[in-house]
């Protein structure tokens, strides 16, 4: 038999009833133990009129909703400055590679991978024992030749004092010789006038006999002797490798016990206490970096970290091929953590303009297309619409407010973390 739709659409409505009441009368509190038998607690509005409710006995607890932890910053009055961000390659200045000036076997070898040294450590030493010979050879003919000097002095015969026209002569080219030294000291003579001078005058004085020592040393071969000690010990200096500078050691090239000949690379030295940078400018920028002021380096070796440094020098020139400019900056790095070769980001400061208010970028939020920070008034933050002038990555000038209750004012709280879903008169604990 087919059942009107009319019907079956009733008698559901009627089941459904039936579910909900069972439902109910399940979900009833239990008797209570002290009601009397059969008696059920329910709801207020169910007991029985002697019987105070609830809410008649105590007032109703509002739970109150726990303050917001937030980040806060001052607004503040301060510089602001335009910046131009440039790459940029780090370097240094000091690096040389050390080379043997002497040849000889390695006697003792100190320099290491990776060590440190100070300016005149002694790195390296060499076998010096024919060097040493060959000085006391020389020590003993520059002897001899003294010896027959002296002999020769001993038995001349008294010469008779030089005649009053060779002193006249003398005094002359002294004269002569003073005037063109002071006129070379002030520009006026040439280096070829002096050399000049200085022959005439000792032409005159080995006339004269005043000369005469220095004669009979150079004839005996005394003069030439003593000259070859001064290299000899110059070369026993050599068989010594000292550091020329405080550095690191890198990149050696020798062992212990071999034998070098003069010339041959030892190690690279490389001080790296203080780093260059060298970053590249666009020919149309170049205009606004200016030598010796400070700037900000970041490293790709170190995200989030940003390094000081001051702008030493701006190249006179122009690149003709990318039309750019190098500009050179140098920072200390005492814990010598940049290391020649880095990639570097360079802030250079283009603008800075004096006294103006400042909040940070952190703090401004846009709602309904209008920007606005949230300001800390005792334990509640309050929204405030600013309006923005100039501004940088880091911060933002707030111009005057328009009206009461418009902006911040200097020293003013801001919220910086935190304040992203934020309303107005929100309960807020300030994180130190």
């Amino acid at each position: 038999m087919r059942i009107p739709k009319a019907v079956l659409g009733g008698s559901l409505v009627l089941a459904l009833a039936a579910a909900a009441y069972f439902l109910i009368l399940d979900r009833a509190p239990a008797p209570s133990p002290d009601a009397p038998s059969g008696a059920v607690s329910s709801s207020p509005s169910a007991a029985s009129p002697g019987t105070p409710s609830p809410s008649a006995t105590a007032p109703e607890q509002k739970s109150e909703a726990a303050p917001l932890p937030v980040r806060v910053a001052q607004a503040a009055i301060g510089d602001l400055v335009m910046t131009l961000e440039s790459p940029g390659e780090a370097y240094t200045e000091k690096r040389i590679a050390l080379t043997a000036e002497v040849g000889g076997t390695v006697k003792t070898l100190l320099a290491a991978e990776g060590r440190h040294v100070r300016e005149g450590d002694l790195l390296v030493e060499l076998d010096d024992r024919e060097y040493r010979l060959n000085l006391e050879r020389l020590e003993a003919q520059r002897l001899r030749y003294l010896s027959e000097l002296f002999l020769e002095r001993q038995f001349s015969v008294a010469e008779e004092p030089p005649a009053q026209a060779v002193v006249d002569k003398v005094a002359k080219a002294q004269a002569g010789y003073d005037r063109v030294s002071e006129g070379f000291k002030s520009g006026v003579a040439s280096q070829a006038d002096l050399e000049k001078a200085q022959a005439g005058l000792e032409l005159a004085l080995i006339e004269s006999g005043r000369k005469k020592d220095e004669v009979q040393a150079a004839t005996k071969g005394l003069t030439q002797a003593e000259v070859d000690i001064k290299i000899a010990r110059l070369a026993l200096e050599k068989t010594r490798v000292r550091a020329p500078f405080a550095g690191i050691i890198t990149d050696i090239k020798l062992s212990a016990k071999e034998r070098l000949d003069a010339g041959r690379e030892l190690f690279t030295l490389v001080d790296i206490s203080r780093i260059k940078v060298k970053a590249k400018v666009l020919e149309s920028e170049v205009g606004k970096v200016v030598a010796g002021r400070d700037v900000d380096l970041r490293f790709s070796a170190f995200p989030g970290r940003a390094f000081r440094g001051r702008i030493e020098a701006v190249s006179p020139v122009i690149d003709a091929e990318d039309k750019t400019c190098s500009v050179y900056v140098t920072m200390d790095n005492p814990s010598e953590e940049i290391k020649p070769g880095m990639h570097a980001e360079v802030e250079f400061p283009t603008e800075i303009f004096t006294d103006r208010l400042l909040v940070p970028q952190q703090a401004i939020l846009v709602r309904g297309g209008r920007k606005l920070v949230f300001a800390v008034e005792g334990d509640t933050a309050k929204w405030r619409y600013i309006e923005v002038g100039l501004e940088n990555e880091q911060f933002a000038e707030v111009l005057p407010g328009r009206e009461p209750g418009w902006g911040v004012q200097a020293g003013d709280t801001v919220i910086v973390e935190g304040h992203v879903t934020l309303a107005h008169d929100t309960k807020v604990s300030v994180v130190r």
